[in-house]
């Protein structure tokens, strides 16, 4: 519910703030003081859009703060889902800069109007007769025949049937169309697996292979250099290890001399034990070459036959063939068992079609169940305000199921004898349409929780006892849900929790507009003017009082 709202530099408000009743809050005064104004600042703070016109002050930026007590609504998940900050004390802020640059945040997050919408459509509801109103949508009038009958759950598990149905809908159309794809190809993937299955392609393979065929193919300078450095290592009278072994001779004689002379020794001798290891290396890498042309006809073939293959598959090694082989294999099992996957998924798909069937013909039939008392209810209601031949009918057909089911349905109205049912976007007159609007929330408020609903001048075209009615209406819906409404009539003015005067002042050759809370005597002093006129006599002024007690 709106606990506070402050209003600075909007149309004539210059500086506005308001502490609102958790229940019925009813804003009286003259004409053109401001009330309707203020009902375009909250409509900032449900995301609609404004320009620099709205600036009292041009040079001063506008500002229209909401702070809300959401601790009852449940919005978690919401919050979440748009990435915002929860606080049960919410604040929603729209300004528009001197610039016309318009900002709005929700707990002091900087969104765009999208998703102020969102929140802010959730805190409160602006209902004005001059409104394209929602009641006319299809979606919004089964959302009240659904909150009338509580299929909160009902429609749950039928939204659930309904996205698994989709979902079976869409794997076996795709499975549909790769199985026509994978046919034709079929034939082509098991060419290429084949193909690639003959080489017998090993990781690494191409590596080892390149560099065997270069030793291979320079045997002869390899075998050259081996000998060559084996003789002067190991193989001569003046070998390089005849000449360590003296050192290490000389070396062994001086250590026991000096510590610095075994350390000496100690590092020379591993130096000639790893020349002896590189000696060894070197003889048996001698052994291994031998110049084979038959091997060097194998190679060279092993390695084109790899080359074909990469440059026809436009890769670039052995890992990668070898991870292609792999997917064509997977393909070619696919193929080989695509049959019975068709037939798994279409049996997955009748399923769910079946299953999503049946949850829609269980919510159908609980809506239909509440057509009748629907409608009698809500004509019982304006009856009471005024409208006694009021008729609602639900017209109601079957469609193909979607996501809120498999139901049409439309609400037909007439306010007047002899005049048929007509669907509600064409029902002509503002103040019946209000009515009917009104008496619909008024249902709901017993069935859902209901945001912070604003009512312009909803009483227009009513007096006496309709209005007594109305205003005792609201009043009951007010014990669950706050309300806020703009009137002319003392009735619904005598019915209130807070009682708010609109009034204008002029300073500096400039109009404001100005509200404040009455006190008890002053609203009795108001209530009595709107009975008898700006000088209230005695008798009108019991009759406020009268008003207020009842």
């Amino acid at each position: 519910m709106l606990t506070h709202l402050k209003i600075k530099n909007y149309a004539l408000i210059n500086h506005l703030e308001m502490d609102l009743s958790d229940h019925l809050n009813v804003i009286t005064g003259e004409t053109g003081a401001g009330k309707s104004i203020m009902l375009g600042a909250l409509g900032l703070l449900l995301g609609n859009r404004a320009d620099t016109k709205v600036l009292w002050d041009p040079n001063e930026k506008c500002i229209t703060e909401g702070t809300f007590n959401i601790q009852s609504y449940n919005l978690q998940s919401v919050f979440e889902r748009e990435d915002l900050d929860y606080d049960p004390q919410t604040v929603l802020r729209r300004e528009i800069s001197a610039a016309g640059k318009s900002r709005a945040f929700v707990n002091d997050t900087p969104v765009n109007l999208d998703v102020m919408k969102r929140v802010g459509s959730l805190l409160m509801d602006i209902h004005s007769q001059h409104e394209t109103l929602n009641l006319a949508t299809r979606e919004f009038q089964l959302r009240l025949i659904d909150s009338f009958a509580g299929n909160d759950k009902i429609s749950q598990s039928y939204l659930k049937a309904w996205k698994t149905y989709e979902q079976r809908k869409d794997d076996y159309e795709k499975l549909q169309n790769e199985a026509a794809s994978l046919k034709q190809e079929s034939d082509f993937v098991n060419f290429q697996l084949k193909e690639l299955s003959d080489a017998n392609l090993e990781e690494g393979e191409q590596a080892r292979l390149e560099e065997d065929l270069r030793i291979m193919e320079h045997a002869e300078d390899i075998k050259t250099k081996f000998n060559s450095i084996l003789s002067q290592l190991d193989q001569s009278e003046m070998s390089t290890t005849a000449q360590l072994s003296e050192v290490r001779s000389m070396l062994s004689s001086l250590s026991n001399y000096s510590e610095n002379y075994r350390a000496l020794y100690t590092r020379f001798d591993s130096l000639r034990i790893e020349l002896g290891d590189i000696i060894n290396e070197i003889e048996k890498e001698d052994q291994k070459i031998d110049f084979d042309p038959r091997k060097i006809e194998e190679t060279n073939e092993r390695l084109s036959l790899i080359y074909q293959l990469q440059q026809k598959h436009r890769l670039s090694s052995v890992t990668e063939l070898i991870k292609l082989q792999t997917e064509l294999q997977k393909k070619a099992i696919r193929t080989t068992n695509l049959d019975q996957a068709l037939e798994e998924a279409r049996m997955a798909f009748e399923q769910s079609k079946k299953s999503a069937e049946e949850e829609a013909g269980i919510l159908t039939k609980s809506r239909v169940k509440i057509f009748a008392p629907l409608c009698e209810q809500i004509v019982s209601l304006l009856k009471e305000l005024g409208i006694p031949d009021a008729r609602l009918k639900v017209e109601h057909q079957k469609i193909d199921f979607g996501p809120n089911g498999a139901d049409y349905v439309e609400l037909l109205f007439s306010a007047n004898k002899g005049v048929p049912e007509r669907p509600l976007g064409q029902v002509a007159s503002g103040g019946e349409f209000s009515r009917l609007m009104f008496c619909v929330k008024y249902v709901l408020a017993d069935k859902v929780s209901l945001p912070t609903l604003v009512l312009d001048e909803i009483d227009t075209g009513v007096s006496g006892e309709i209005a007594i009615r109305l205003g005792k209406m609201m009043k009951v819906m007010a014990k669950k849900h706050q309300l806020m409404t703009i009137s002319h009539l003392p009735q619904i003015a005598a019915k209130a929790d807070s009682h708010f005067y609109a009034y204008k002042q002029t300073k500096s050759a400039k109009t404001i507009s100005q509200i404040r809370k009455l006190t008890e005597a002053e609203r009795i002093d108001e209530i009595a003017k709107m009975i008898a006129g700006e000088k209230p006599s005695s008798l009108a002024i019991e009759n406020a009082k009268e008003l207020i007690k009842s």
